[in-house]
């Protein structure tokens, strides 16, 4: 599983787009000269994953993954290309792993026979209780 890990993180290191965008918000006059933010795409069909991996890739990549099966990652909490871009890069990698990490199918738990009988019996003491918990009459 590792391997095939490491594999979709190579091919999309290898297939990916940057672009270079201006930052919005405060920054000062060099807000409107520098462009800093980083805007990473890349298709996800050309990173081959299985179906289990892609289904899970697609649920953690949300809105960030468009119709058209590209998906964009922007970064600009930095005040420098270069760590945008590493940051960016960074998260695109922790998202890979984090869809490769397919979590564990949970087995249904089984019963044994006295074990049923224990959970009726004590099903049926808590509804005497509760029973006799109703309005008391004077007859």
């Amino acid at each position: 599983m590792a391997d095939a890990e490491e594999e979709a993180i190579a091919r999309a290191l290898a297939n990916l787009s940057e672009s270079f965008i201006a930052a919005a918000g405060p920054g000062g006059q060099n807000v409107n000269k520098v462009a800093t933010a980083v805007q990473l795409r890349l298709n996800v069909y050309a990173l081959r994953l299985t179906p289990q991996v892609f289904a899970r890739f697609k649920l953690l990549a949300g809105s960030r993954l468009t119709g058209g099966g590209e998906l964009v990652l922007t970064a600009r909490r930095f005040r420098t290309q270069e760590a945008n871009r590493a940051d960016a890069r960074e998260r695109l990698i922790e998202l890979i792993r984090d869809a490769h990490n397919l979590p564990e199918v949970r087995k249904k738990s089984r019963l044994n026979r006295i074990g049923k009988a224990q959970r009726l019996e004590g099903k049926k003491i808590r509804g005497a209780v509760k029973a006799g918990r109703g309005r008391v009459s004077l007859d």
